[in-house]
């Protein structure tokens, strides 16, 4: 009997578009080469003779949001996407293994039969390596580079910014109206561009002609906290004495900032933007809104770690 062979594959795409209100992405993953056979798998020990040796359990085709040799902020969970429902959910969930060299336990949590996360109960240790097995013929690691967190208080209208327990910059924002407002929780920068394209039509955000209420194609400095399209980025378009005084996005967390291409564009947004990375956790406080959810985006530490056992 042919025995059956790994199939890893990670294919991630990012939006062609990005809007500020729930709608309902990471760095790209690297292909691994082809895998080699089974029989070529290292094994703990072998069967005794007469013995059935049992298939490897097949990894479907997936997303992954980590890439092999990559460097995280510490709230980057280990999450894979599946193309189709997984029926063998135990299964699959057990033949991958993350460990941190920190000595952290990293368990599984099946969010649908679409998504698998791994990771601890508290944030990753700065500076851990993370190994993640099972998924192809070598382990993928990758690292955490330090524990950086951005506290938006939605009442106070501020951004306070700490990176490994030293406060960096208090900076004045704006967050979402009170017809849209931020979710609350911890969110994870999945996602950075300079530039992006927000379009109220994906959300259905309408004036009352039936107008987009905003179009804007060149919205500066964004980290995306959401998959359904909260983000946190740079903001020209508002006067600049809503900042620290007013509340009135639609669902984002605006920073000040200028038009892409201004004169001098050495702004309170390009420097935070400067001083993020993927990975990094942006907490949102004191807001109207419900807690965001564990699936929407890399997001899951909004779970409490006694559900995430079950």
């Amino acid at each position: 009997m042919l025995r059956k062979k790994l199939l890893v594959a990670a294919l991630v795409a990012a939006p062609a578009l990005a809007a500020c209100l729930p709608s309902h992405g990471g760095e790209p993953a690297k292909k691994t080469s082809d895998p080699p056979s089974v029989s070529q798998q290292p094994t703990p020990s072998s069967p005794p003779a007469g013995t059935p040796t049992p298939d490897p359990v097949l990894i479907p085709k997936h997303a992954l949001s980590v890439r092999d040799g990559g460097s995280y902020g510490m709230g980057m969970p280990v999450s894979l996407t599946f193309a189709k429902p997984v029926p063998n959910q135990k299964e699959v969930r057990q033949a991958v293994k993350v460990t941190s060299d920190a000595g952290q336990e990293v368990r599984g949590y099946w969010f649908s039969a679409y998504r698998l996360d791994f990771r601890p109960e508290f944030y990753w240790i700065a500076g851990s390596a993370i190994t993640v097995e099972g998924l192809g013929p070598k382990p993928l690691k990758f690292t955490i580079k330090r524990q950086q967190i951005a506290t938006v208080d939605v009442a106070t209208k501020t951004l306070t910014l700490k990176r490994d327990g030293q406060v960096l910059k208090t900076i004045p924002i704006t967050a979402g109206s009170s017809e849209h407002p931020t979710y609350n929780g911890d969110m994870v920068v999945s996602e950075m561009r300079s530039q992006v394209h927000m379009d109220a039509r994906t959300v259905g955000i309408n004036k009352d002609d039936g107008t987009p209420a905003y179009d804007i194609p060149d919205v500066p400095h964004a980290l995306r906290l959401s998959r359904s399209g909260t983000f946190l980025h740079g903001n020209y378009w508002k006067g600049k004495n809503v900042f620290g005084k007013a509340n009135t996005s639609a669902g984002c967390i605006g920073l000040p900032d200028v038009k892409p291409g201004s004169a001098n564009e050495d702004t309170i947004a390009k420097w935070f933007y400067e001083n993020s990375m993927v990975g990094d956790v942006v907490r949102v406080v004191n807001s109207p809104d419900r807690q965001i959810k564990p699936d929407n985006g890399l997001n899951s530490w909004n779970l409490d770690w006694s559900r995430w056992l079950k």
